[in-house]
């Protein structure tokens, strides 16, 4: 149980506070349990041995080598998956562990169950598997466009091709033209997949495990196991971030499979090497737009190629296609489209949801995009994006109105007035390279970008996108105590301690209690597409509401007796809830026309850099932003959302990036994989504006993703503004400076 603390002064605050985190000082200290932490007595440690080759035909595995090693208690192939081979989010494409081919490095072919973890992954090692290596595709243009390529899958390699269909006017005054590319980011949480898998005496098995969607993985891991549902257990454990990683399998199944095998408990922690195997990671994307505008800088069209390399398995690819196609245009008023997104099969390393989750990368192209266009017009970079700015009533892509608060105009005049940075100072910790000395300021050039996105809040096209909540208010010793109970996973976004916030205000009880989540309430769906505090906000608000009625009720028949006198004689009071937001519908399979999404975001950022060009060197010296969040929970963890989705737009722009060459993972490590460090984040300006959604609850606008989307643009944008450098491609590396600027 977690129970959120009261402050200094011993009251216990409500929304729109600052309520303190109950696990915060936990993790600062190190004693927060994390789910690589978990522990029975007489437990067996679990490994998976993957497939060395991008593609290849499986023709022997010989388990024998580890079965006969001592301490080794199971070996298992896809010939021991007791119920369906196959799982997946969206298509069941993806194997338990392999059958008769790897499409990618990294695939699972086989787990062993030992008495140590070092004797897992040698018993591991020691499984001798004979492959016939093919073809690998590993082009996502070629996979898409070429007849010849060979296919991933027997369906063919395009996941998902969604076209924009409006207008017929392709002819302007000024056209701008570009070719962009975005890589392939990694999550980059910090506690690597793991989990702990219990065999039950009822034939079932309890999972304790570190994910985003507790249900999602009930109903993919029970069937694999030919279980019913209520036989796969699911409780969280702690999560060391996530970031949209944690929403597809890793490890559950396999844990489990190896449990009710042995009849024991089975722990499994990935390292970090395996980590970058097991999980799926940022679409990287190719984009080629077309911009045309008046000589005014008003648009009239965009046209817009959208290719996204989805890997070797489909994950959520069609929910990114369709994300990326619908806010290709970005935030931007504009008569006439013509988009084509496409997610396509490769047997390079699987891809799906990551923080912005398609909008990313269409956000960094359209963003370049408009900072041509404002240069081909005369215009500064505010202008362009102020004179074709979205507001309430203007209508997307796909026909669908804004039908909310939407001032981007004003939000980039605010941020336009706030002050910049002074000049780079000759400190030689402030400047590109720091205390290495690289330089002392020859060679520094200052650039100023700035990037605006718009993101989709909640799951969309028609998903039963719902939360559920029980709230129970009874007593603990002589006062009042509730208790809130949901499946929504904490992902370090703060999501507990805002459910007690809201159980507080709306109950007016002080003392709030937030129950593990588990899979014994209903589903909350995912912590992701910032929807949490949406739908399970809203879930647990509904909850309240009719708990705070019926004891309302109650005191109302008895006027003679306090709240405490209730409950003693008429025990406890619990109501169980669904929230649904409004209805939203899937894109039309031709023109993409429909009302798709249920809430809109808007961020925009500023960001000030200093470029060594000589050596390609970066700093960024601030970044400031601003974001329309429609009513402020808490002011804390807000400010924190905003911090950490810029650093990961930071590390988009600048460093982040799985390098893959045919196939192959090049850095699958912290020491090649570059995350930036505190060191790297520079001081930001933040400006939050509240204009409340009608339909939201408490008019709140999800917060969580925006931040990504405008930062790396931003970024990018300063960079150039710095070298006067094209630089199409992220995350720019020093070498896209240096080598381009060198003397001839």
């Amino acid at each position: 149980m977690t129970t959120e603390t009261a402050t200094e002064t011993g009251r216990r605050p409500g929304l729109g506070e600052s309520a303190p985190r109950p696990d915060g000082t936990l993790k600062v200290t190190g004693e927060f349990a994390y789910s690589s932490d978990l522990w029975l007595e007489g437990m067996l440690w679990g490994a998976t041995l993957r497939s060395p080759h991008p593609s290849a035909w499986i023709r022997a595995i010989d388990a024998g080598p580890a079965l006969a090693m001592p301490g080794v208690f199971a070996v298992l192939t896809h010939e021991d998956v007791p119920g369906e081979k196959f799982y997946g989010l969206e298509r069941r494409d993806q194997p338990v562990l392999a059958v008769d081919q790897v499409r990618y490095q990294g695939e699972p072919v086989a787990i062993v169950a030992a008495d140590h973890p070092e004797t897992a992954r040698r018993a591991a090692a020691a499984i001798v598997v004979r492959y016939e290596e093919r073809e690998a595709v590993t082009d996502p243009r070629r996979a898409a466009f070429d007849p010849s390529c060979p296919a991933v899958h027997p369906e063919g390699n395009v996941v998902r091709h969604q076209p924009i269909r409006v207008g017929n006017t392709f002819e302007a005054e000024v056209v701008v033209t570009g070719e962009y590319e975005v890589g392939m980011q990694d999550q980059a949480f910090l506690g690597p997949e793991s989990g702990l898998a219990v065999p039950a005496e009822d034939g079932g098995v309890d999972l304790f495990v570190a994910t985003q969607w507790l249900h999602v993985d009930q109903d993919q891991v029970a069937p694999c196991l030919g279980l019913p549902k209520e036989k796969v257990r699911l409780a969280l454990a702690g999560v060391g971030g996530a970031f949209g990683a944690r929403e597809d399998l890793s490890m559950q199944v396999h844990a489990s499979m190896l449990a009710l095998r042995t009849g024991r408990p089975v722990k499994m922690v990935y390292g970090r090497e395996e980590s970058f195997f097991g999980h799926v990671h940022r679409h990287p994307a190719r984009m080629r737009y077309e911009h045309g505008a008046t000589a005014g800088g008003r648009l009239v069209y965009v046209k817009a190629e959208i290719l996204l390399d989805g890997g070797a398995y489909c994950s959520s690819t069609p929910a990114v296609v369709g994300n990326a196609a619908s806010l290709g245009v970005g935030p931007y008023e504009v008569g006439n489209v013509r988009i084509d997104a496409y997610g396509v099969y490769t047997n390079n390393p699987p891809c799906g949801a990551m923080r912005g989750f398609g909008a990313v990368q269409a956000c960094y192209a359209y963003e370049s995009q408009m900072d041509r266009l404002a240069a081909a017009c005369g215009l500064s970079p505010v202008e362009i994006r102020v004179r074709n700015a979205v507001s309430q009533g203007s209508r997307l892509a796909t026909g669908q109105e804004i039908d909310s608060p939407a001032p981007l105009a004003d939000m980039l005049a605010e941020l336009a007035a706030m002050p910049l940075p002074p000049p780079a100072s000759t400190d030689l910790r402030a400047l590109p390279g720091g205390v290495a000395q690289t330089t002392h300021g020859e060679g520094v050039r200052r650039g100023v970008g700035y990037g605006v996105g718009i993101k989709n809040i909640c799951f969309s096209e028609g998903f039963d996108d719902y939360s559920t909540a029980r709230v129970r208010v009874e007593l603990a010793g002589d006062e009042p105590h509730v208790l809130v109970h949901t499946a929504a996973a904490e992902v370090g976004q703060g999501l507990v301690t805002v459910q007690a916030q809201i159980a507080r205000t709306e109950l007016g009880i002080g003392r709030v209690t937030v129950a593990p989540a588990d899979t014994a309430v209903g589903s909350a769906g995912s912590s992701s597409a910032s929807r949490q505090s949406y739908v399970t906000g809203g879930a647990v608000k509904t909850a309240c509401e009719a708990v705070r009625g019926r004891l309302d009720a109650l005191r109302a028949a008895h006027p003679d007796l306090s709240l405490v006198e209730v409950l003693e004689r008429f025990g406890p009071v619990e109501e169980t809830r669904e929230y649904r937001h409004r209805p939203t519908f899937p894109m039309d399979p031709v023109t993409g026309r429909g009302d798709s999404h249920t809430q809109l975001a808007l961020c925009v950022h500023r960001a000030v850099v200093d470029v060594d060009v000589e050596l390609g060197l970066v700093k960024v010296v601030e970044l400031a932003a601003v974001q329309d969040v429609g009513k402020i929970l808490n002011p804390l963890a807000l400010e924190g959302q905003i911090h950490g989705g810029s650093a990961q737009g930071l590390g988009l722009a600048l460093m982040e990036e799985i390098q893959v060459r045919d196939g192959r993972v090049l850095n699958p490590s912290f020491t090649d994989y570059l995350i930036p460090t505190i060191l790297d984040m520079p001081p930001m300006r933040l400006s939050v504006l509240e204009n409340p959604d009608p339909h939201a609850p408490y008019g709140l606008r999800g917060a969580g993703e925006p931040p990504t989307l405008s930062s790396t643009p931003a970024v990018a944008a300063a960079v150039r503004a710095a070298t006067g450098l094209d630089l199409p491609r992220v995350p720019i590396r020093p070498e896209d400076i240096a080598l381009a600027t060198a003397p001839a």
